[in-house]
């Protein structure tokens, strides 16, 4: 599709000029061919790896001489700019990625039992010690069982199907199997989502039925994909790749779904001959916010290495239904458990910003008594607004601005300039050296062994507390509100919804769906019956070719 020229921005317009400046065509072809390129460039930076082209846009491009056709002779060796494969146009380097990937991927699938486990026939008792003996379908004793037996393999699910607790069991599993230890590596994609795994690693280790020797040989600490492979900013480059690749006989990836294209296939790239690779995610979430939709993508391409967890041991019956009404575009059911009513899921019939800082209460009176920052932390990440836009009415901005307000008036903060006691705020850049990262959130007090001065606390995955001058924080905002897409990776016990007042085409059920699984116990929505419906019908269709790209075998 050629969009309208005011959409593209002042980037897609530069570097289309660059390409066609430097094409074979005439200047009666040029501006279509801009036109293309310009089209290509936004795609991208929407999230879609590449384009869907037809036969006259396809002709234009070959004759630029500057793209690569692999519809009928796939030569890898030359590089050009864009690439044509089949019916869609690729910048040459999202092209690679996808093959890459795919290359990788297939030739770790052809293989079946890592040579360093052992297949003894006796292994089959430390199935039933770890999941027990169960007449009905076991699905964590399957996927464990897939995990075992594969090189790589996906284990989806939504919240509380205990993705989690099975790797653990599997962690174990796999270690017994092994006559040496193995060397293992968790990640995640973002600092929150590590503190989360690395927390749930550790509470299920403890419950392992197996020795402690075994339990000290599963990690607890958690790594940012970019802290695991070395990341040298501000390149997009990496300390391991296949020339240096990573030391781990084992990797674990937990939200694998909010892991990009560029970043999977620099991982797989990294893994060294003979490693492991686990993914776990929830393939129903809220694709990655650079390009492809990975994980998605891999399940449909690869179904023998997939497996989804089926039961929930979380929510309760009502959160489930609703969910599930959701992520299958069923607007009319959803919204008739909404009209329900019940104390778990409810549409917000009281004044939206009063209720926002009604729940602010608890953590500002923890503050007040003096409490320890650890139970503060706890109190505010209790409840979190999540807001589908960032911009406009009902959006991130609009909500903390008058949230902040509110509270003000309340005398229940005092606004003094942009740092005041009690303000909560979410790391947007990262910054490797104070150890802060994007969705990171701390909140700003008064240390009492500083003589009263503002610093910022931060609480890490394994429970130490970190506190920094407000002036060293790296790019941040005030958290009374934040995105859907930065709740990613967290969880809260009662979440507020709040979509905007008309449709757009940013609301979509996964969008929907993702915030709805931030919630452990309540949810409560505000929205019309119009935007809500129309958000449910409307989901995410990113363009890719990563499923062409893997054998029909699979």
């Amino acid at each position: 599709m050629i969009y309208e020229k005011q959409t593209f921005s002042q980037l897609d317009r530069v570097f289309a000029r660059f390409l066609s400046e430097r094409s074979l065509l005439d200047a009666s072809q040029k501006l279509a061919f801009e036109n293309i390129v310009m089209s290509l460039s936004f795609e991208q930076s929407q999230g879609h790896s590449c384009m869907q082209i037809d036969a006259v846009a396809q002709a234009l491009i070959l004759e630029s001489g500057l793209a690569l056709t692999l519809t009928n002779s796939p030569d890898t060796t030359t590089i050009l700019p864009l690439v044509v494969e089949q019916d869609r146009l690729y910048l040459h380097r999202y092209w690679f990625y996808e093959q890459r990937l795919a290359q990788q991927l297939t030739k770790m699938t052809q293989g079946n039992i890592s040579p360093e486990l052992k297949t003894t026939p006796d292994s089959s008792f430390l199935f039933d010690k770890y999941f027990g003996i169960s007449t009905s379908i076991d699905w964590q004793r399957a996927a464990a069982i897939m995990a075992v037996n594969q090189d790589f393999c996906m284990i989806t699910g939504g919240p509380g199907t205990g993705k989690t607790t099975t790797v653990v069991k599997i962690l174990a599993l796999l270690q017994e199997l092994s006559d040496q230890p193995l060397l293992i590596a968790l990640a995640a994609p973002t600092g929150k989502a590590a503190m989360r795994l690395q927390e749930s690693i550790g509470f299920n280790k403890t419950a392992l039925p197996c020795s402690a020797e075994i339990k000290s040989a599963i990690p607890e600490i958690v790594m940012t994909l970019h802290r695991l492979l070395g990341a040298k900013p501000p390149s997009p480059y990496f300390r391991h790749n296949a020339k240096q690749p990573l030391v781990y006989d084992l990797v674990v990836v937990d939200e694998a779904s909010m892991v990009d294209l560029a970043l999977m296939s620099k991982l797989l790239d990294a893994l060294k001959p003979g490693a492991k690779l686990i993914l776990l995610g929830d393939k129903d979430q809220l694709a990655s916010v650079e390009s492809g939709s990975v994980l998605a993508d891999l399940t449909m391409a690869l179904p023998q290495q997939t497996l989804e967890l089926q039961k929930s041991h979380r929510f309760d019956e009502d959160i489930k239904n609703f969910a599930l009404a959701i992520n299958q575009q069923q607007d009319r059911e959803a919204w008739q458990l909404l009209q329900i009513g019940n104390k778990n899921i409810a549409l917000l019939e009281t004044d939206l910003i009063d209720y926002i800082s009604q729940q602010q209460i608890a953590y500002l009176h923890l503050i007040s008594k003096g409490a320890e920052f650890s139970d503060i932390y706890k109190a505010f990440n209790r409840f979190q607004a999540l807001c589908a836009i960032r911009l406009g009415k009902n959006s991130v901005a609009d909500i903390t601005h008058a949230v902040e307000q509110s509270l003000s008036n309340k005398k229940l903060i005092h606004i003094s300039g942009l740092w005041y006691c009690g303000r909560p705020i979410m790391i947007t850049q990262n910054n490797a050296d104070l150890q802060l990262y994007n969705g990171d959130i701390g909140i700003c007090l008064r240390d009492k062994e500083q003589g009263d001065q503002l610093r910022v606390f931060f609480q890490r995955a394994d429970g130490s507390i970190r506190k920094y001058l407000p002036a060293r924080i790296p790019h941040c905002e005030t958290v009374f509100a934040m995105t859907i897409h930065k709740s990613q990776g967290s969880e809260f016990e009662e979440v507020l919804i709040i979509l905007p007042e008309t449709n757009s085409p940013l609301l979509t059920k996964e969008l929907l769906y993702t915030a709805i699984t931030r919630a452990k116990k309540t949810i409560k929505l505000v929205t019309n019956m119009a935007v809500f419906s129309s958000t449910v019908r409307q989901r995410v269709q990113r363009v890719t070719g990563l499923v062409d790209k893997f054998p029909t075998s699979h």
